[in-house]
């Protein structure tokens, strides 16, 4: 684990070895609204197995031990395109600080709506999304207003301390934009049909985030594959993890 410089702000970046020998892309982790390296856990190492490609797993900045973010919820608050910023400006820069190009992105939530919005506008070998969020819908809006309710005054502030330096930040730049009327209207239907590269969408039948339009209404160019899982919820990478790899790995060894 080590922390990268990408323009100026200080990058936590975790690096895992894929099979030697294979001219295989990366794959890079972006992280769910209120996740980081940490939260991961072993999983993308098992990807990494499954597959042969070498990964970078990192949290965006003001998450895990990334720097943090000043006056967060005042002058340091995130707009409404604040994954947009995220998809064309800062992962590009941090796959420059790392020298790769046209790597696989495996995002999940937010994570994947940047994937996505990368891909859109940026070459990738692949793009594989897990729980995206491609419009705003009540039923995402009414679940983060819960999460706000347990991090006041449940334990949720507790639980996500372990994995945030700063977890103010963390939960404050997620929960307060995705709560603010401004935000109701994010909608990035346009910008995923102008994807090119193949597409893996999965989600589960119980997310508590999102119903199944987020990934039926992504529509890109290429070859685009759906997996549902039944039994379900919002992560499949920990609800179901073993299937979720297999089904991610099988898509990744059909690649030209």
């Amino acid at each position: 684990m080590d922390k990268l410089q990408v323009k100026g702000v200080g990058i936590e970046v975790q690096r895992l070895a894929g099979s030697a020998g294979l001219p295989l892309a990366p794959i890079i982790f972006l992280h769910e609204g209120l996740g980081s390296v940490a939260m991961w856990r072993e999983w993308p190492g098992q990807v990494c197995n499954e597959t042969g490609r070498a990964g970078i797993v990192y949290s965006r900045r003001g998450y895990g031990q990334s720097d943090s973010i000043p006056d967060v919820r005042g002058a340091g608050r995130l707009a409404p395109d604040y994954m947009h910023r995220e998809a064309l400006e800062e992962l590009p820069a941090l796959l420059a600080a790392l020298d790769i190009t046209s790597p696989v992105l495996l995002g999940h939530s937010d994570g994947a709506t940047i994937a996505l919005l990368h891909a859109s506008r940026f070459p990738v070998t692949a793009c594989v999304v897990m729980a995206p969020h491609v419009i705003v819908e009540d039923l995402s809006v009414q679940s983060i207003a819960q999460a706000r309710d347990a991090y006041g005054s449940g334990n949720l502030r507790e639980r996500l301390g372990r994995y945030h330096a700063d977890v103010d930040c963390a939960f404050w730049q997620w929960n307060d934009i995705w709560l603010s009327p401004a935000f109701r209207d994010f909608d990035i239907r346009a910008e995923c049909r102008r994807i090119q590269a193949p597409v893996l969408a999965i989600q589960g039948q119980e997310d508590p985030y999102g119903t199944l339009r987020q990934i039926q209404e992504i529509a890109p160019r290429g070859r685009f594959e759906k997996l549902v899982l039944p039994q379900c919820g919002h992560s499949p990478h920990r609800d179901q993890p073993d299937r979720t790899r297999q089904r991610i790995a099988q898509f990744l060894a059909a690649l030209p």
